[in-house]
């Protein structure tokens, strides 16, 4: 093998890892956004661990942030939640941000 096919191996590990980080960070991101939607919607328990998994589940069926954040803040509203579209995303920035170092950390 040449020093460039060794090169492109290792920028295509790279790049594989920097995208399985970046969907475990989502994942982790959307199930928190969940939780915390859960928490201010008043559900607990399994109802609870069922929301989140369904807003994890929303954007892997149509992969996209503004899918979740439609599903968040509509969620929000029907349930009578007092919060605007822009406090669910600074949340879902926020939590993107943490869950991305918490990967970054292996956690």
């Amino acid at each position: 093998m040449t020093t460039f096919d060794d090169r492109e191996q290792g920028f295509e590990k790279k790049f594989a890892l920097d995208q399985e980080q970046e969907f475990k960070a989502h994942a982790r991101r959307n199930r928190h956004l969940g939780e915390w939607a859960a928490g201010l919607m008043g559900l607990e328990g399994q109802h609870r661990e069922d929301y989140a998994r369904a807003v994890v589940k929303s954007e892997v069926e149509l992969p996209g942030e503004e899918d979740v954040l439609r599903k968040v803040f509509e969620d929000l509203k029907g349930s009578g939640v007092a919060v605007s579209e822009g406090e669910v995303r600074m949340k879902m920035a926020e939590l993107l941000a943490q869950a991305r170092e918490s990967v970054k950390a292996g956690n």
